[in-house]
């Protein structure tokens, strides 16, 4: 198999996968993976998300909405604050800090990531804010859809820890 199609089927199976997974997963040397990562892009092959510190790659059959939810999906705290939120539907920030066994300054960078991406909201409840996934059925179906990769993949787990500090 050609390396150009190694990496089609990467990115397929792991939509949202950060460019060092796809060096793990292929074996490719960075300068190698670089040149057919940028060739597939500008063919329109594979789409690129960059930002400060991190870019992921998606296929083209993801949509840009379904990005950001697996965006937050592929990161080890975003993925337990969803989880919880799913699992028991409404929690307080002490909840969640409590939950994730994650410091209040991590848990409140996350939130405010996720709440922006526009996928959970936070709203007075007894005078304490609580938090809650805004479209469940959409979450629950990307996680249906890209699972078992998207939600057993744990690679990001690291990086996750220090963008948080």
């Amino acid at each position: 198999m050609d390396r150009a199609m190694q990496i089609i089927q990467v990115i397929e199976k792991n939509p949202g996968i950060k460019f060092r997974e796809i060096m793990r997963k292929t074996g490719m040397k960075n300068g190698v993976l670089g040149h057919y990562a940028s060739k597939l892009e500008r063919e329109g092959t594979i789409k690129v998300e960059r930002s400060p510190g991190q870019t992921r790659f998606y296929p083209l059959s993801v949509s840009d909405e379904d990005t950001l939810f697996l965006k937050n999906l592929r990161q080890e705290t975003p993925k337990q604050i969803l989880t919880f939120l799913l699992q028991y539907g409404t929690l307080s920030f002490s909840e969640l800090v409590q939950y994730t066994k994650k410091s209040p300054a991590t848990v409140s960078f996350y939130l405010s990531q996720i709440t922006k991406d526009d996928i959970i909201e936070g709203a007075l409840v007894n005078f304490k804010k609580k938090y809650h996934i805004k479209n469940i059925e959409k979450i629950r179906s990307i996680i249906d859809k890209y699972h078992p990769s998207l939600i057993e993949s744990s690679a990001d787990h690291l990086a996750d820890t220090f963008s948080s500090l």
